[in-house]
Formats: C-alpha cells, sequence, structure tokens
C-alpha cells in the first residue's frame, strides 16, 4: 500500500509540472474539480462539454470483485443557472467468490441518464453557492451485482461550496438522498432500496492550473425509499486532483478507501456487503 501511494504521488507531481503556464489561474469554477462530490458553479450561459467519466469500484467481503462504468456525457447551459447533462454508461463486472453474489463476467451497455442542476446562489454574490441537482437513471443490469434487471433511480443532492482563502482554498460540502426501484428479470418482486449521505471535499491550488486536496464521504445504505430499516453504513476518504490540461480541456483523479463502515446487524470495522473497499474515478472534459 506504502508504494502505490508513492507511486500515486510522483505521478501526480509529475503531471502538474506539466501543466501548460497559461492555464487560467483566476478564481475557481467548482463545476467539476471534484472527483465524487459535485460544486455549486454550473457553467456559462452557452457552454457546451464533452465528458468522459471512468469509475471503478474494487473490493468485497472474499473473493474477487471489480466493476467498472464508463459513462459519455453531453453538457449544455441554455440559459443562466441552469445545466442539462445526458448520459449513456458502459460496464464491465469481474466477480467470483463474492459472499452473496454469483459468479459474474460481462461488458455491456448498462443504461442512460439525465442530470438537471440549477443554482440557487452564486457564492460570488451571496454568502455561499448552492445548487440543486437531480439526477434520472435506468440501468440494464445491477450496477454492484451484474444480475439482468430494469432498475429506476433518482439522485437528488444539494451541493454548497465556499471559497475559503480567495482563489487559494475552495471547500464544498453535499448532502444526497438516492431512492432506488430495481425488478430483477424474470421475477414480479419489485426491489426498494434507498442511499443517503453527506460528503465534504476541500482543494487548494497549488500552481496555476492544478488544484490538490481531499474528500470525505458517509454513506448509509437503507431497505426500502424511505429511509426505513438501515441496511449498513460505511465512511470514504481519500484524494482528488484536478488538471487544468488547456483553455478547453480538464482531467479529474479521486480515489477513495473505506475507512470504517458496519453492516447492520454484524461487528466489525469495514462494510463490504453493501458497500466496496476501494473507490476511483477518472474524468476528462473539453469544451466545444
Amino acid at each position: 500500500m506504502l508504494t502505490r501511494a508513492k507511486t500515486l504521488q510522483v505521478a501526480v507531481v509529475s503531471l502538474a509540472a506539466l501543466l501548460p503556464a497559461c492555464a487560467d489561474a483566476e478564481g475557481f469554477d467548482t463545476e467539476h474539480i471534484f472527483g465524487f462530490m459535485i460544486g455549486a458553479d454550473v457553467g456559462a450561459v452557452g457552454e457546451r462539454e464533452f465528458q468522459t467519466e471512468t469509475t471503478g469500484t474494487f473490493g468485497k467481503n472474499g473473493g474477487r470483485y471489480r466493476a467498472v462504468g464508463q459513462e459519455f456525457e453531453l453538457e449544455f447551459v441554455p440559459v443562466r443557472n441552469f445545466r442539462i447533462e445526458v448520459g449513456s454508461t458502459f460496464a464491465s463486472h469481474l466477480i467470483s467468490g463474492v459472499p452473496g453474489l454469483d459468479d459474474q463476467r460481462r461488458l455491456s451497455w448498462q443504461g442512460g441518464s439525465l442530470d438537471l442542476r440549477y443554482r440557487v446562489l452564486d457564492r460570488e454574490t451571496g454568502p455561499f453557492g448552492l445548487t440543486f441537482a437531480t439526477e434520472l437513471h435506468a440501468h440494464r443490469f445491477d450496477e454492484t451485482t451484474a444480475e439482468s434487471v430494469r432498475s429506476f433511480g433518482t439522485e437528488f443532492r444539494l451541493a454548497f461550496d465556499r471559497e475559503l482563502v480567495p482563489d487559494r482554498i475552495i471547500a464544498a460540502f453535499n448532502l444526497l438522498y438516492e431512492p432506488e426501484w430495481t425488478r430483477v428479470i424474470g421475477s414480479d418482486v419489485m426491489e426498494r432500496e434507498s442511499t443517503a449521505g453527506a460528503a465534504l471535499g476541500v482543494l487548494a491550488q497549488v500552481r496555476p492550473g492544478f488544484l490538490l486536496g481531499g474528500e470525505a464521504r458517509y454513506l448509509r445504505k437503507y431497505e426500502g425509499i424511505g429511509l426505513g430499516e438501515l441496511a449498513g453504513q460505511a465512511l470514504f476518504i481519500g484524494p482528488t486532483a484536478y488538471f487544468q490540461l488547456s483553455k478547453l480541456a480538464r482531467l479529474t483523479a479521486s480515489y477513495s478507501i473505506q475507512a470504517w463502515g458496519r453492516p447492520a446487524g454484524a461487528a466489525g470495522s469495514l462494510d463490504l456487503v453493501n458497500f466496496e473497499r476501494h473507490q476511483a474515478r477518472l474524468v476528462f472534459g473539453v469544451n466545444f
């Protein structure tokens, strides 16, 4: 683990050194600088972006578990303070010998999504930035078990952000609630579950176009969509780095490890039943 950490540190520093000197250093655009969180910015009117988001989750309570999702997204800002994003996701699963999960090896198109964001407060004119976001998605197979399903979900998120040190340090706070309805193919039973949580992220501008910091996320999984019976909980922490590659291109890299967790009705310091041990995300975007 120490060797991996050193390798990641060297890679981040090396990439930062290669950043172009012309990178824009004036202020923050928090729309894309975080990995597993979002900032309150939504972009300027008329802005269009293409983005790829690669998310990997690894490690369960035994056996071998790997799930990688690749999402392609188009973003538009038709009017002030309102952003629209449409996405399509492909996913790969490798599951072998994991208790409670069938062995799976598959790669296919998973589904589509629609993300809407409305900025309520601009931190340039108010005490902080505030955005309400909702994402609708439909999946053909389960993102955790890889079973063939018909799944529909909605994520509601409140995003706050504020500059702690002008043009130097930015902090963001997210509250989220995600209900999910899933029906396994061949069954008439509709399963309902939900996830709620809070996240805190802080990034510092190390040099123009290069931000480095970390994110902490506390998540709770429930049986049913009404936050009724608790199934498990987990705390994820890890580093995040943002690179402004050019005036039009950007890259965000984030990694989280489950630092603490507990499934309902069981002892232990991790919840590897409802959550994974490791999560990683790489986001590349370009304006056009």
